[in-house]
């Protein structure tokens, strides 16, 4: 076997545009021979999918799986919400999700590099984006272990844009759905107010404070309006303070403590959140294709 060197892998790389795990495979195959090595490429498909890594994959799905005392959530994109809504799509997102959960992999490098019967689940994007015509990326997955004490809850709105995981301890799988359920609908940040970082907490009050004096109060009541203030903040970003969804006269945590639970843990994932969206104009689309 020839021995190919990093500079003939990022030779092949500038050429093509494809991954340094691809570049290695396909000179490898073809003995270091770079000219060989991009034919390979192309006929694989790889080179022609790579070109469409500069697309901004913002649409997609969310997909959850729980398999025994694991539980993965997983979000996939695409660049339109029509191709997520194809069943090649659904299909790749819950098969990832299968792999995920089975191999417990660190993160999204080290899941696209796990092996499947079709080579490996980067080797499964690269076909996808192949078949679909648009970049198909695998952009974050969370994985949750569980004791046998302890229950999932897992919902997804709308077909899985928005995909909502939770663990409790104690009380029951239904109970922990309709967690997820509100976790997914009110979006928290926190499972409780301690868990806010000082700095955040910190922060929140200094503005509360300014904003406070300059609505003209005298620094006595400053100091009980900012109070309040904070303690309202924390009550809408920790999921144990907010009204419950089902019913807004109890806390989440005081409904999960009706049940014989308490609140553990959850991974609220928004397709496409985080991600800036490029904004097509559909005129200019259609002309520079007609062009084309």
């Amino acid at each position: 076997m020839a021995d190919i060197k990093a500079a003939q892998v990022m030779d092949l790389r500038k050429k093509t545009g494809v991954g340094m795990m691809d570049a290695k495979k396909a000179l490898v195959a073809t003995e270091g021979d770079i000219d060989k090595a991009i034919d390979f490429l192309r006929e694989k498909g790889i080179a022609k999918a790579a070109k469409k890594n500069d697309r901004i994959a913002a649409e997609g799905l969310t997909g959850i799986k729980i398999n025994g005392n694991k539980a993965v959530i997983v979000e996939l994109n695409s660049e339109t919400d029509f191709v997520a809504a194809g069943d090649t799509f659904k299909d790749l997102l819950s098969h990832i999700a299968d792999v995920l959960v089975a191999n417990h992999p660190a993160d999204v490098e080290a899941a696209l590099a796990l092996s499947t019967d079709k080579g490996t689940l980067n080797d499964e994007l690269i076909t996808a984006t192949q078949q679909t015509g648009e970049k198909i990326s695998l952009r974050r997955f969370t994985i949750i272990e569980k004791t046998d004490s302890e229950n999932f809850g897992s919902y997804l709105h709308m077909g899985g844009s928005i995909g909502a995981l939770v663990l409790l301890e104690g009380a029951d799988a239904e109970t922990a759905k309709d967690v997820a359920m509100h976790v997914a609908a009110v979006n928290p940040e926190f499972v409780s107010r301690n868990d806010v970082p000082a700095d955040r907490l910190a922060h929140e009050t200094e503005v509360l404070t300014q904003e406070a004096l300059n609505e003209g109060k005298p620094a006595n009541i400053v100091e009980k309006m900012v109070a309040g203030r904070v303690n309202k903040f924390l009550a809408e970003i920790s999921l144990a303070d907010q009204a419950f969804v089902k019913d807004s006269d109890m806390t989440v945590s005081k409904y999960v403590e009706s049940k014989n639970g308490q609140l553990k843990t959850f991974v609220r994932y928004e397709v496409g959140e985080g991600i800036e969206k490029k904004a097509n104009n559909f005129v200019e689309e259609v002309m520079g294709q007609i062009k084309g």
